[in-house]
C-alpha cells in the first residue's frame, strides 16, 4: 500500500488549497478514504472521510462548510479542497486507508496558514 500526498503549502487566512493523495497497492475503489491532520503539539484528528462511491461524506465540525473531500476512482486519487482557511487549520495533513485491519498513512503534507 502506498499513499502519496501533495498540494500543501503556505496560504493566507481566507485562502484555499487543494490536497491530493495518490493511492496504489490496493483496490482503491473498494475502500473508504480519509484525511487526518496533526497540528504541532496535538494528536492526529480525523478531518474527513468519503465512501467508496463518493456518495457519502463525513466532516469534523471545525471544517464543515469549508472543506470538501472527493475522489476519482479512475485515477486512484482522493482530494481535499480547503477553503476559507484559518490559522487553526495549520497542520500536517495525512491520507489514510484502513485495509486488512491495518491503518496505512502517507508521508503527510504541511499546510501552514499565516499572513
Amino acid at each position: 500500500v502506498q499513499l502519496v500526498e501533495s498540494g500543501g503549502g503556505l496560504a493566507q487566512p481566507g485562502g484555499s488549497l487543494r490536497l491530493s493523495c495518490a493511492a496504489s497497492g490496493f483496490t482503491f475503489s473498494g475502500k473508504l478514504m480519509s484525511w487526518y491532520r496533526q497540528a504541532p503539539g496535538k494528536g492526529r484528528e480525523l478531518v474527513a472521510t468519503i465512501t467508496t462511491g463518493g456518495d457519502s461524506r463525513y466532516y469534523t465540525d471545525s471544517v464543515k462548510g469549508r472543506f470538501t473531500i472527493s475522489r476519482d476512482n479512475a485515477k486512484n486519487t482522493v482530494y481535499l479542497q480547503m477553503n476559507s482557511l484559518n490559522p487553526e487549520d495549520t497542520a500536517v495533513y495525512y491520507c489514510n486507508v484502513r485495509w486488512m485491519s491495518n491503518d496505512y498513512w502517507g508521508q503527510g503534507t504541511q499546510v501552514t496558514v499565516s499572513s
